[in-house]
């Protein structure tokens, strides 16, 4: 490893990018869009996320319709972060005020930075912690808040050491994860609709309609409620355009990434929110809502008892890879306001593999 200093305020580097010391082209626009995915847990936001969006009132089986909706801000909004990392690839992506290096304040810088954290992110540390537990069968030790905050450190600083290490094998971690996880969630969707359509289907099964898209079949009230909920598992995106100063094009691979993103997390969203309220009905998921896991309670009636263990591998994987995703643009914005001067200098210095 290799410590360099940031440079200064002024010093450009390619496409217009200002040179804090990263390595430039280290990430792809495949690993600027695993990021991206990655970051938002697809596999644990519905695990948690679901069963509440089916027990709004109004909502039952239009769920995925739900989820539609709740895209269509989403798409915007990542859209417009595209169009503002075009125009200033060196700005962090939470930060708020004017554009451009030249009205940029240390006082916007910080104003800018430090509101609209993360809050979800700081809980998926706590559900690796957990899932770890269950996946080894020490379930009891996943009620304990020691056990839990023990764990949860060391995924930290697992996790840290691996972003320390270099933002290629962050990269390489995170395609592996959610690689892992989005395999598992198809096999999920694919198993339970050749279920529901074979000769046996599950007692309370349902099958699939296109009138579950539809968002005119819901009160305009009731889909408000759900899409509160529909916004918060989209939400995460953001953290593939927080690299984009070590992404091969950073004035347009980012960004492009993010709208890539949101695109296939609806994909991921309405076919697998599909195939769980099918296998059981909505009853089931409203059911098990308080229990923060729907998937897991359709584990052993989708895939048996043997492989319904992957559903809680899928769970971690998505947990760990967030948590991943949470230093990895929190580390990239502290440098960012530490190089014009927000914060200590003494935070402006940064390692790369060399």
């Amino acid at each position: 490893m290799a410590s360099e200093s940031a440079a200064a305020p002024g010093a450009s580097g390619q496409s217009g990018v200002m040179d804090k010391g990263l390595k430039k082209g280290a990430i792809s626009y495949v690993s600027n869009i695993v990021i991206g995915v990655a970051s938002t847990a697809p596999a644990y936001s519905l695990a948690a996320t679901l069963g509440f969006v089916v027990a709004v009132k109004g909502i039952g089986v239009h769920a995925p319709a739900v989820l539609l909706v709740s895209f269509i801000p989403m798409l915007l909004v990542a859209s417009a972060y595209k169009y503002f990392n075009r125009a200033d690839p060196t700005r962090a992506p939470r930060s708020r005020g004017r554009p451009g290096p030249s009205a940029r304040s240390p006082v916007d810088e910080r104003l800018g930075d430090l509101p609209g954290g993360r809050d979800r992110d700081g809980l998926a540390v706590d559900i690796a912690a957990i899932y770890t537990f269950k996946l080894f069968g020490f379930s009891e030790l996943g009620e304990s808040k020691a056990a839990i905050i023990i764990a949860a450190i060391v995924w930290i600083v697992l996790m840290t050491w691996i972003c320390y290490r270099g933002i290629e094998l962050s990269a390489a971690i995170q395609r592996a994860l959610l690689g892992v996880e989005v395999f598992i969630l198809g096999l999920f969707a694919v198993v339970a609709f050749v279920k529901i359509y074979g000769s046996h289907p599950p007692s309370g099964s349902i099958k699939p309609s296109i009138s579950w898209l539809n968002p005119f079949a819901m009160n305009f009230g009731d889909l408000l409620d759900a899409i509160l909920l529909g916004v918060f598992i989209y939400w995460g995106w953001d953290s593939g355009v927080a690299v984009n100063e070590e992404s091969e094009d950073p004035a347009e691979g980012p960004g492009k990434a993010a709208v890539i993103s949101t695109l296939l997390l609806l994909v991921i969203y309405v076919l697998v929110s599909g195939a769980a309220q099918a296998f059981h009905g909505t009853g089931f998921l409203t059911n098990e809502a308080n229990q923060s896991d729907v998937l897991n309670a359709l584990g052993k009636g989708v895939l048996g008892g043997t492989l319904d263990k992957l559903l809680i591998i899928t769970v971690l994987t998505s947990a760990s890879a967030s948590t991943q995703t949470t230093i990895l643009p929190t580390a990239r914005t502290t440098l960012s306001m530490a190089h014009w001067k927000a914060v200590t200098s003494l935070l402006s210095r940064c390692t790369r593999t060399t």
